[in-house]
């Protein structure tokens, strides 16, 4: 006999700007809840999101009915001048359970955590970009390559926009984040600065993180008035090994591994390298591990991001199921946040650019592709 489907839990999505691509990821295949209102403040935007996915609108976390189990607050918090910290914490103490988007300070953390608690419900942090599939593609090939060999560097840059997210995924990449310490950022002699036609665009730092050797570059400035707007590129990291490196070369692809040129000791004596016998030489140079050929930034906001939030939804349920403990995850996002906050700390306040933040190019709108490619 056919076991009755198991009625999904009801959820509402507090925030309009970033939660719409909430509001998309119900309609992804394998959510785990049913979307079942929105919170705002009744903005345009607002409004014509609770009509496009035809559920009611309601303007605080205690105008939600009873029978909503979990909220997803998406609404900016301390670090953003925000009250999401808040709001999280007054849905928490009507019983719901959370996830909700990055960034937060500490403290703001620390509250969450202690009264998802005392409330038990589950509370759970999301930095997004960890969820998406090439990025989940590369932690779990970075997991793979620490278990089969020590990592020898990790080379990483970010946009200052995703800093955060970028420590968690270093973090689930590495399996932990401790050891970390990082050594003042490299100030740029005035001989170096007064040669530079453009601004300087990266902030460079070195340190170490979970016991590796590590870099990174942020690029440290924003258009006041387009924040979103203003990234080369997200973030790009590079893990070594002792055979290549595991790239990942932007938020959404593509992942590739590189296996190490190494020159073979027999061709020595060879009048040719390539005659050399060292099997190692039919290695592929690259290899991709995650690559979407076909992926535009239409696809990226319109299907990617939204699977990315559909990925933490799902573990919120799992949480929920099988009754996680809400302090169990606390320690981890919290050396996250205080990561973050240090770096950040240490980079100083971002430059505020004035010039408009141009629109992306195509390779053949530049004719950067040979003549005669047919892409």
């Amino acid at each position: 006999m056919a076991q009755p489907l198991q009625k999904k839990r009801k959820a509402v999505v507090c925030g309009s700007k970033f939660g719409r691509i909430y509001l998309a990821a119900f309609s992804q295949p394998g959510c785990p809840f049913e979307l079942a209102g929105l919170v705002g403040q009744g903005s345009a935007r607002t409004q014509i999101s609770a009509e496009t996915y035809g559920v009611p609108l309601y303007k605080c976390p205690e105008d939600v009915p009873d029978d909503i189990e979990v909220a997803c607050v998406v609404v900016g918090s301390g670090p953003n001048g925000g009250n999401g910290a808040e709001i999280a914490q007054r849905f928490m103490e009507r019983g719901m359970h959370v996830v909700q988007e990055h960034p937060l300070l500490p403290q703001e953390l620390q509250s969450c955590f202690r009264l998802a608690n005392a409330k038990s419900v589950v509370y759970l942090p999301n930095t997004h970009y960890v969820n998406l599939p090439p990025i989940q593609r590369f932690v779990g090939a970075a997991r793979q390559l620490t278990q089969a060999e020590p990592v020898s560097f990790v080379d990483a840059s970010c946009s200052i926009q995703v800093a955060y997210a970028l420590f968690d995924v270093l973090g689930q990449a590495l399996g932990g984040v401790t050891p970390t310490v990082f050594a003042p950022k490299l100030e740029w002699p005035e001989a170096v600065k007064s040669r530079s036609a453009q601004p300087n665009t990266y902030e460079c730092m070195a340190g170490v993180m979970a016991g590796v050797p590590f870099t990174l570059r942020v690029q440290n400035e924003l258009n006041g008035e387009d924040p979103d707007n203003y990234s080369h590129h997200l973030m790009r990291i590079t893990l070594g090994g002792k055979g290549g490196t595991l790239n990942l070369f932007d938020t959404h692809g593509p992942v590739v591994w590189n296996s190490r040129l190494h020159l073979p000791p027999s061709a020595q004596t060879l009048a040719v390298n390539g005659d050399a016998p060292e099997a190692y030489l039919n290695l592929p140079t690259h290899e991709p591990l995650w690559q979407d050929g076909s992926q535009s930034h239409r696809d990226v906001l319109g299907r990617l991001w939204p699977q990315g939030v559909c990925n933490i939804l799902q573990q919120l349920e799992q949480k929920i199921v099988s009754q996680h403990a809400p302090l169990a995850d606390a320690q981890y996002h919290l050396s996250i946040c205080r990561m973050w906050q240090q770096v950040t700390t240490n980079l100083g306040f971002p430059e505020l650019r004035q010039d408009v933040p141009s629109e992306p190019r195509g390779a053949r709108e530049l004719g950067l592709l040979p003549e005669g490619d047919l892409r």
